[in-house]
């Protein structure tokens, strides 16, 4: 079996309402996805998180040293590709363009054997992932303190055992929002808190003193992914489990982020660290140091699909107890037209949980009506 085409699409969709995190305000939905074909007609989907013209550009930068190459061999062409551009493209867009190439390999791989990409990463330790409900981003109208909470306690209303708060618009609003927030949903379903690195150590640590008394499941992206140093100053001066990592790339990265002892909890992107072949690696090493494993998702159902995949491999955090701590998906519940739209059968939650694809690959088929009404760009080589 030889890959014949690579191909990229561009995808877009403007939102009914715009929203923001930390950072910067969204009024638009992208994605770019990878559809690689062989010469025995099977085809690969995956996805690439980040600028989508970019990792569009990066793929089909690589796409022709593929043609004509087993897409079997998945690991052999990671390092092929990786050693190719490794002067140049150690973390980023190059990156995130070979993770969606690898994604695609894997959709490939587990289509030729008629198996589900898990069971060839080493086989399903659970069927269903528990998840936890993004969301919570603020609105150009409104009182945050009224319709964050309330917006929260519906997504516990919907049966999520989880959900997390986006902060990082000042301390003060922070806590304020925060213990709203956890006033509505109760003691009894837990919160996370993501400042996407919108503050420094000092500001994070004063943030995270007045919420602790909020039983905060994990800080997540405290400070910038550059300052290890701050992240590790955060972590000494809480309690609350310091989260990050979905700007960290490839097993090389999270070496270095593991041995700084920087993290609680390791969120890489499948979509971007490396695809499902490095975040493997990945997961194995934070096994290894101790470290809880969270995937980032943010993204299409490719993403939520891959993100399944190993998730359903993933050791329990604490596997030798009674009672032990599961791996958790994050589930993306801000609007997003192409997320569920591309996928003939969407990827849903029955309160709170979401079942792991069990069809071949990455168990997902592709609308490709959808596909054509969403793009705005695609290319093949």
């Amino acid at each position: 079996m030889k890959i014949t085409k690579v191909r990229t699409h561009i995808l877009e969709a403007k939102l009914s309402q715009p929203f923001a995190y930390s950072r910067a305000w969204y009024d638009t939905r992208t994605a770019m996805l990878v559809e690689i074909e062989t010469d025995d007609g099977l085809t690969g989907w995956g996805e690439c998180y980040g600028p989508a013209r970019m990792t569009a550009a990066a793929v089909q930068s690589i796409a022709p040293w593929l043609i004509g190459e087993d897409p079997l061999r998945t690991d052999v062409l990671w390092q092929m590709v990786y050693a190719r551009l490794r002067d140049h493209g150690q973390k980023g867009v190059v990156i995130q363009g070979l993770s969606g190439i690898d994604i695609a390999l894997w959709d490939i791989k587990g289509k030729h054997f008629g198996v589900p990409a898990h069971q060839l990463l080493g086989g399903a330790a659970r069927k269903e992932i528990a998840a936890y409900a993004t969301g919570l981003y603020r609105r150009k109208s409104g009182d945050p303190l009224k319709y964050l909470p309330e917006e929260a306690a519906g997504y516990a209303a919907e049966g999520f055992r989880a959900v997390k708060l986006k902060v990082g618009f000042g301390i003060a609003e922070d806590a304020a929002v925060t213990g709203a927030v956890r006033e509505a949903i109760g003691p009894d379903v837990a919160l996370m808190v993501d400042a996407n690195h919108a503050y420094d150590a000092v500001a994070a640590i004063r943030l995270g003193r007045l919420i602790e008394p909020c039983d905060i499941g994990w800080f997540e992206e405290p400070v910038p992914p550059e300052d290890v140093a701050g992240y590790r100053a955060v972590r000494s001066a809480l309690t609350i489990p310091i989260a990050g990592g979905e700007c960290e790339f490839t097993r090389f990265g999270f070496r270095d982020l593991f041995a700084s002892h920087a993290l609680d909890i390791a969120q890489p992107d499948t979509c971007a660290a490396g695809g499902l072949s490095e975040c493997k690696k990945i997961a194995d090493m934070s096994e290894a140091f101790g470290i809880r494993y969270n995937p980032h998702v943010w993204g299409t159902g490719i993403a939520i699909a891959a993100s399944l995949q190993l998730l359903a491999v993933l050791p329990s955090h604490t596997p030798t107890s009674l009672a032990p701590i599961e791996p958790m998906l994050e589930f993306d519940r801000t609007e997003h037209p192409i997320r569920q739209a591309i996928l003939k059968e969407p990827i849903e939650h029955e309160k709170g949980v979401v079942p792991v694809p069990d069809r071949p690959g990455l168990g997902i088929d592709i609308d490709r009506e959808a596909l054509a009404r969403f793009a705005v760009s695609s290319s093949a080589a």
